[in-house]
C-alpha cells in the first residue's frame, strides 16, 4: 500500500443492492465535485494574492446556505443505554451505545466503512477499551489494552498487544494474556508496567476471580531477551494482593506503575477504590520484590462524593521553568517526596460515576503518605479533566528515549451497539500525548500530540490574515477532509472587545446554544466534516464571555449536535473554560480522522475529543469551513494551516521471531 494513501484501513463490508444501484450516480457527482473544487481553489488563490482576504456576510451567501440561526438550534441527543455491560461484573459501564426511540438508523456499508480511522490506533477487529501497561522496551514502544477477541462488545477480556518504533505505525501482536486462571478467569483487567533497575519488567494487573472478587496479580516476561515481549508468565503465587476487609470485593482495582522511595528502599503502588460514604480513595502499598506487599496506613487522598476511582495514575512533573520540558522518571529518581518547590505531583482518577478522567496538581509527602492539591477547589473529581469530551481510563508512562511523559486514553463509541456489531469493531485509542506542567498558569497540565504524528502530514494549505465578518462562514480548501491536521491562530481587536457592556458570565459550552448561538464574542472557529449544505457539521470553536467584574473568560467547545443525521447516536455540546493569559492570541489545533475529532486549545491547556458519525459528510462530500457567529464585529484568523494526513497502515505480526 502506498504510504501516502490517506484512506482509512478496513476490510470492506459486503455491498448491498441499494448501494450498488447508486454507485454510478455517486461517481458522476464526485467527478463534478472535483471540477467545481478545482475551480473554487483557483479563484481562492487569486483572491489571496497581494492582500488579506476580508470575508463579509454576503461572500458566497447567494450560493451556499447560512449557518443555522439560534431559533433553529438542534438539541443535544442524550439517549438511554441499549444494554448494560460491566457494572454487574464490577467495572464501569462499557456501553456508550444508545437505543433511538425511533429505532436504528439505516446505516449503509459505505458509511460504516468510512468510520474506521486512518492514523489512530485500533485493533484489526472486535472490542477494545483501557490502555494497559504502556512501556518502552529494547527499541519498541509497547501498548497493551483491554480486548475481547471474540466480539465487538465488552466481555471475555484479555490483553491485546501491539508494538511500534514511533507510536504511529503499529504491528499487531498475538494476545499477551488471557483469562485462564481462577484468579483472572472472569477477566484480565487493567494493569501497569514497571521496569526495574535490572531491566526486569513487572506487570501488575487486576484479575476478576471465579467468585468475581477483584485481586491484584503479577506477570513477568517469559524471555527478557525478546524485545517484542511476546510471552508472559503469571506468578505461581497469584494473587499478590486481595481487597482489604473494609472494602467491597468489587471495588479494588487498577494498580499504578510503581515509584521508588529511597527512604526505605521500597517500591510503592496506588490502587483506587471508594469507601462506605461514596468517597473516592487511593490506597498505597509498598513492596521490595513485587510479590509481598504491606499497606501503608492512611490514604494517599480522598475526595467526598466522587465515587469509585478507577485507573488511578500518579506521577511527578517538573515545575521549574528551566526544566519544564523534561519529564521525570519516578521509577529511577527519588523525586516523589518532601514537596520540593520545583516538583509537582499529578493525581488522576477515572470516575466510575460519570466516566470522565479528572486530575489535580499538588504536592506529595512520602513520609506521611499524603498528597494534597495546590487548590482544593479543583481537587480530583471536581475540577480539571484531561479531556472535556469522550476520553477515559487513561494511563501515562515515561519514555526514556526522549525523556517525556506520554498519555494514552480510551476513546469509546457513542453510536449504537448494533452498528458496532455490524461493522465488526468498537473503540480506539487517542493519539499519544505528551504531558507537561504549565509553568505559566501554574495550575494545569499541557497535553499535545507526540511529535511523531507530524510525520503523517502531507499536502498543506496556509492562509494568513483572514478577516471574517459577523454571521459569516467560508469554505477552506481541503481535498481530503476526512484526515486533517489544522493549526490556527485567532485575534480579536481591542476595539471590538471594548464593545461589551453587559456581563455574559452564565455562558457555558453545554448550555450556550452551540455553534448556532450568537453572542458578542462568539462562537467562532471551524466546521469540520461538513457537507456543502451544512446539514452535517462538527463545530470546534471559541466563545469569549465577560463577567460582572469586567474580566474575560474564553470557552473552548465542540458542538456535535449537527454532526450526523443519524438518530441512534449521542450528540452533545462539550467543552470548558481555557486559560488565556495577557498578550496571548487564541490558538487551536484540530486533528480530524474519520469518526474522531481531537482538539487542543492554547497549546494543550484544554483538550476535547468527539466521536462523530456523518451520513452525508463523508469521502469527497466532507469539507472544512471557517465561521464567525459573534455579533460584536469581525474576527481575524492570523494564520491557518491545513495539512492532509496520511494513514499509519498498521500491520499484523508476521509470525517470525525477532522484529516483525
Amino acid at each position: 500500500m502506498d504510504p501516502r494513501d490517506t484512506r482509512s484501513s478496513y476490510v470492506p463490508l459486503p455491498t448491498t443492492a441499494d448501494e450498488a444501484a447508486t454507485a454510478s450516480a455517486a461517481s458522476s457527482r464526485r467527478r463534478l465535485n472535483l471540477l467545481v473544487g478545482a475551480t473554487s481553489s483557483l479563484l481562492l488563490l487569486l483572491s489571496l494574492l497581494g492582500a488579506a482576504l476580508y470575508i463579509s456576510p454576503h461572500n458566497g451567501a447567494d450560493h451556499e446556505p447560512s449557518l443555522l440561526k439560534s431559533n433553529e438550534q438542534v438539541q443535544p441527543t442524550i439517549l438511554e443505554p441499549a444494554v448494560s455491560r460491566g457494572p454487574s461484573d464490577g467495572v464501569s459501564e462499557k456501553v456508550s451505545a444508545v437505543r433511538s426511540p425511533a429505532g436504528s438508523f439505516p446505516w449503509s456499508n459505505s458509511m460504516l466503512q468510512w468510520q474506521r480511522t486512518g492514523f489512530h490506533f485500533q485493533p484489526e477487529k472486535n472490542w477494545m477499551n483501557d490502555p494497559n501497561g504502556p512501556v518502552y522496551y529494547k527499541g519498541w514502544y509497547h501498548l497493551f489494552y483491554q480486548y475481547n477477541p471474540d466480539a465487538a462488545v465488552w466481555g471475555n477480556i484479555a490483553w491485546g498487544h501491539a508494538v511500534s518504533h514511533d507510536m504511529v505505525h503499529w504491528y499487531h501482536l498475538p494476545l499477551a494474556m488471557v483469562p485462564d486462571q481462577w484468579y483472572d478467569i472472569n477477566g484480565v483487567w487493567t494493569g501497569s508496567a514497571t521496569v526495574g533497575p535490572d531491566g526486569q519488567v513487572y506487570m501488575l494487573y487486576t484479575g476478576s476471580t471465579n467468585a468475581s472478587v477483584q485481586v491484584q496479580n503479577l506477570a513477568i516476561p517469559s524471555d527478557l531477551s525478546d524485545p517484542l515481549l511476546l510471552h508472559w508468565t503469571k506468578y505461581e503465587g497469584n494473587p499478590v494482593l486481595t481487597p482489604p476487609s473494609n472494602l467491597l470485593p468489587k471495588d479494588f482495582r487498577d494498580p499504578t506503575t510503581a515509584w521508588f522511595d529511597n527512604s526505605d528502599s521500597t517500591w510503592r503502588i496506588a490502587i483506587g477504590s471508594k469507601d462506605d460514604s461514596h468517597a473516592g480513595i487511593a490506597l498505597v502499598y509498598k513492596t521490595k520484590d513485587f510479590i509481598s506487599y504491606e499497606q501503608i496506613p492512611g490514604l494517599l487522598h480522598k475526595v467526598a462524593k466522587t465515587g469509585m476511582w478507577e485507573c488511578v495514575d500518579f506521577y511527578a512533573v517538573s515545575a521549574s521553568s528551566s526544566s519544564a520540558n523534561q519529564a521525570i522518571d519516578t521509577t529511577v529518581l527519588a523525586t516523589m517526596s518532601n514537596g520540593q518547590d520545583d516538583v509537582r505531583h499529578v493525581l488522576k482518577a477515572s470516575m466510575d460515576d460519570d466516566r470522565h478522567d479528572y486530575y489535580a496538581v499538588g504536592r506529595y509527602n512520602a513520609i506521611n503518605n499524603k498528597w494534597k492539591p495546590d487548590n482544593d477547589e479543583i481537587d480530583v473529581g471536581i475540577g480539571l479533566r484531561y479531556d472535556w469530551g469522550i476520553f477515559y481510563a487513561s494511563k501515562t508512562f515515561f519514555d526514556p528515549v526522549k525523556q517525556r511523559r506520554i498519555l494514552w486514553g480510551w476513546i469509546g463509541e457513542t453510536d449504537s451497539e448494533k452498528a458496532d456489531i455490524r461493522k465488526g469493531w468498537a473503540s480506539l485509542m487517542s493519539l499519544p500525548r505528551t504531558v507537561l506542567f504549565d509553568v505559566k498558569t501554574k495550575s494545569n497540565l499541557l497535553q499535545w500530540p507526540v511529535e511523531e504524528v507530524d510525520q503523517l502530514r502531507l499536502n498543506s494549505t496556509t492562509f494568513t490574515n483572514l478577516t471574517i465578518d459577523t454571521a459569516s462562514y467560508f469554505r477552506l480548501s481541503a481535498s481530503r477532509a476526512a484526515q486533517l491536521d489544522i493549526v490556527a491562530e485567532f485575534e480579536i481587536k481591542n476595539t471590538t472587545l471594548e464593545k461589551a457592556v453587559e456581563a455574559d458570565e452564565e455562558y457555558s459550552c453545554s448550555t450556550g446554544g452551540g455553534a448556532a448561538g450568537s453572542g458578542l464574542f462568539g462562537p467562532f472557529g471551524f466546521l469540520v466534516l461538513a457537507d456543502k449544505s451544512l446539514t452535517e457539521q462538527t463545530a470546534v470553536y471559541f466563545y469569549i464571555s465577560r463577567s460582572s467584574n469586567g474580566s474575560l473568560k474564553t470557552h473552548f467547545c465542540h458542538d456535535e449536535t449537527r454532526s450526523s443525521k443519524a438518530t441512534d447516536i449521542v450528540k452533545k455540546v462539550v467543552g470548558n473554560v481555557v486559560p488565556v493569559l495577557s498578550g496571548e492570541t487564541l490558538t487551536m489545533r484540530i486533528l480530524v480522522d474519520h469518526s474522531i475529532v481531537e482538539s487542543f486549545a492554547q497549546g494543550g491547556r484544554s483538550c476535547i475529543t468527539s466521536r462523530v458519525y456523518p451520513t452525508k459528510a463523508i469521502d469527497d462530500a466532507a469539507g472544512v469551513y471557517l465561521f464567525n457567529n459573534a455579533t460584536a464585529g469581525p474576527i481575524t484568523a492570523k494564520s491557518i494551516t491545513i495539512w492532509e494526513m496520511g494513514s499509519s497502515n498498521n500491520r499484523s505480526f508476521n509470525g517470525n521471531d525477532g522484529e516483525p
